[in-house]
């Protein structure tokens, strides 16, 4: 997709601000600053691509629902349909017998509540009759119910793709703003960002193939995405990306959990709410650990063990395995979950 492409495009030179030391003498201030701001930038627009992809989640699963409700309705329709078409058989007969009476009029009126009131005081209507205009009714309120809900579900449907849209348009202006940072350096300095990039993320990768040999993985659904997370060690972060070589937090456990046959979706927030939570002390390989700030979770890893995790970061970054701690760059340890 093309905001996929877009993010990729960055990949190489916005990790390499970050890893510039800030007390260097060769560094102007200038590069730190926008060494500064581009890690903020990154880290933001991670944290608004997860809000993106929740929204997306809800948005996804409240038009499902949408879709469902308007199925009910049109059968509804068609149901209040043919028993308007028995109401007129029967006052076709009662008018060629005589005059309508007053009851069976009263049917005909737009209170529902009427129909079943009228329906059993008319002598002249038979039982099949009378049993039809109460069908009728039931049907009739049915719809109406029906067609408030189709109205609701809606309503929370627009909401739901608004927020989705905004986020989505949220790390489209972070990322903007991080390139505009890149662009006020000089062709030298972004070329020097370059070459620290690839150099940091290509020992982060040979450091953690080496080190993910070292552990005893365990067995059980957990391990098994572990496994697969692991095999991915060195593929590029993209926001909204699940595979097969690119990936964003979310994307990553989501895939990986499917190898083991379990269903997550795609969004950090929303795999908070499967399986069951863990105590910090009670950690072991495969469970998944979030963090988050201001009561929004916006991040997502595997826990290996002895304090490490393998997630994909952020923007500019791969995926890696890291030190697992309390704190995830500005963001805080929310909780833990076992698939």
């Amino acid at each position: 997709m093309k905001l996929a492409k877009y993010i990729a495009q960055l990949l190489s030179a916005l990790l390499a601000i970050s890893l510039l030391p800030i007390s260097s003498a060769s560094a102007a201030p200038s590069l730190n600053d926008v060494r500064t701001k581009v890690r903020i930038l990154q880290e933001q627009a991670a944290a608004a691509g997860e809000a993106a992809q929740q929204a997306k989640v809800e948005y996804k699963s409240l038009t499902r629902k949408l879709e469902s409700v308007q199925r009910q309705a049109a059968a509804d329709a068609a149901t209040v349909a043919k028993f308007k078409n028995s109401l007129g058989a029967i006052a076709n007969e009662q008018y060629k017998n005589g005059a309508m009476s007053q009851s069976l009029e009263l049917l005909f009126s737009s209170d529902p509540k009427l129909f079943l009131a009228a329906a059993g005081s008319l002598e002249s209507v038979t039982r099949k009759q009378s049993l039809q205009l109460k069908q009728y009714s039931v049907a009739k309120q049915r719809l109406t119910a029906t067609s408030l809900t189709v109205n609701d579900k809606l309503t929370l449907a627009k909401r739901a793709q608004a927020r989705y849209l905004a986020q989505e348009k949220a790390v489209k202006d972070k990322l903007a703003s991080a390139e505009k940072l890149l662009n006020s350096l000089s062709k030298a300095e972004r070329e020097r960002l370059a070459r620290l990039n690839d150099q940091a993320e290509n020992a982060d990768q040979k450091k953690s193939l080496a080190e993910a040999a070292k552990y005893n993985l365990g067995s059980g659904r957990g391990s098994i995405a572990l496994r697969f997370s692991i095999k991915q060690i060195g593929d590029r972060y993209v926001y909204g990306a699940a595979g097969p070589t690119l990936w964003d937090c979310s994307g990553l456990t989501m895939r990986a959990f499917g190898t083991a046959g379990v269903s997550l979706p795609h969004s950090a927030a929303a795999q908070s709410r499967y399986g069951k939570r863990v105590a910090l002390n009670q950690l072991k390989p495969g469970d998944l650990v979030f963090f988050g700030r201001n009561r929004y979770i916006s991040h997502v890893g595997i826990y290996i063990s002895k304090g490490r995790m393998v997630n994909a970061p952020r923007p500019g970054s791969r995926v890696k395995i890291m030190k697992f701690t309390p704190n995830f760059g500005s963001l805080s340890f929310y909780g833990a979950r076992r698939i």
